[in-house]
């Protein structure tokens, strides 16, 4: 083979490697939500202080940012919090899916199925890294 392939291969995966990297610095999705939900009820008290000159153009009415620290944005959050999670269809997809990985993960299901897969790709591509 030639220089050029190995020399965009190096490339390639020190690209992924970077990127592997960075993903795995990355803190826990459940934590990341929750930062970015402060957040936003930081952003949104400190905002909240400032006046735009921002219009709606449907209604002409100015925009103004309410702020989500209140104590009735908060009731109003905590109240409705399990109808709009339960409302929200991509979660319960997201659920099920992750809960049918985890049993496949735990039973070995995916270890085999890789090692299947592996079984039908040339040598070249597959069996030299397992």
């Amino acid at each position: 083979m030639s220089e050029e392939y190995f020399a965009k291969n190096r490339l390639a995966a020190r690209i992924l490697t970077a990127v592997e990297r960075t993903g795995n610095r990355l803190p826990d999705p459940a934590v990341l939500f929750i930062v970015l939900l402060f957040a936003v009820w930081v952003l949104s008290w400190l905002l909240s202080y400032l006046t735009f000159d921002v219009t709606d153009p449907r209604s002409g009415e100015t925009l103004v940012i309410n702020n989500l620290l209140s104590g009735a944005a908060m009731a109003e959050f905590l109240s409705v919090m399990v109808t709009n999670f339960s409302h929200f269809h991509s979660v319960g997809v997201v659920l099920v899916a992750m809960l049918g990985i985890g049993v496949a993960e735990h039973t070995g299901f995916i270890h085999a199925a890789l090692r299947a897969s592996l079984n039908v790709t040339p040598g070249q591509i597959g069996r030299a890294h397992v």
